[in-house]
């Protein structure tokens, strides 16, 4: 298994992260490596406070602008905004896109190196975007570039996994996320997996509360 030293790993040191590891099972976490980062970050501004349908839907309208593909930074650049509004995007989103375009064709956000920045020089990077906060830079590390170390403190599914499996009276803070998580180290992303995971069997009722 490609994860067996993180699961050992998280079993080793975190009593709590062992049974959440045995409810939850093999690991599954895989990043997606198809396209470019620049199509990668477009979607995920897309893809913002949308449901998965509707999202999916305007993005295939903007795919479908180009010829049923992402667009280079200038293609999108010179694309108008009434253009744009017609395939379902928002004033706010296209606003949020052509700063992305603009940050990348300057190279002031220099996509194609990314891989080549530490994990908080990559967050740095990505949040100079109008619209790309933390914590889609840290899911963009996650599960674009498959960086094995990321814990996405923001995010509300971690909180409420680590509330549930940690039996807290409420959603774990950001600060209690990264004080409990830190054990997990160099191995938080697969322990993210596995709190998402967790939530999903928690609600059905596998692992008291």
């Amino acid at each position: 298994m490609p994860y067996d030293d993180a699961i050992a790993h998280l079993q080793a040191v975190d009593p709590v992260m062992h049974a959440v590891v045995d409810v939850v099972g093999p690991c599954a976490f895989a990043h997606r490596a198809e396209g470019t980062h620049f199509e990668a970050v477009a979607r995920s501004i897309v893809y913002q406070q949308l449901s998965g349908k509707a999202a999916g839907t305007i993005h295939r309208r903007f795919h479908a602008l180009y010829g049923d593909r992402a667009p280079e930074p200038a293609e999108l650049l010179a694309t108008s905004d009434e253009t744009l509004r017609a395939a379902g995007l928002s004033r706010q989103k296209i606003g949020y896109l052509r700063d992305l375009a603009a940050r990348v064709a300057s190279r002031d956000v220099p996509l194609d190196d990314i891989d080549a920045l530490d994990d908080d020089g990559a967050i740095a990077a990505l949040s100079r975007v109008k619209g790309v906060g933390r914590w889609t830079a840290q899911i963009f590390l996650m599960f674009r570039l498959g960086r094995p170390d990321v814990l996405p403190e923001l995010d509300l599914g971690i909180q409420r996994g680590v509330q549930l499996a940690y039996g807290l009276p409420a959603l774990a803070t950001p600060r209690e996320v990264q004080a409990i998580g830190a054990p997990w180290a160099p191995w938080r992303t697969v322990a993210s997996w596995y709190l998402w995971r967790f939530v999903d069997e928690q609600n059905g009722g596998q692992l008291g509360d």
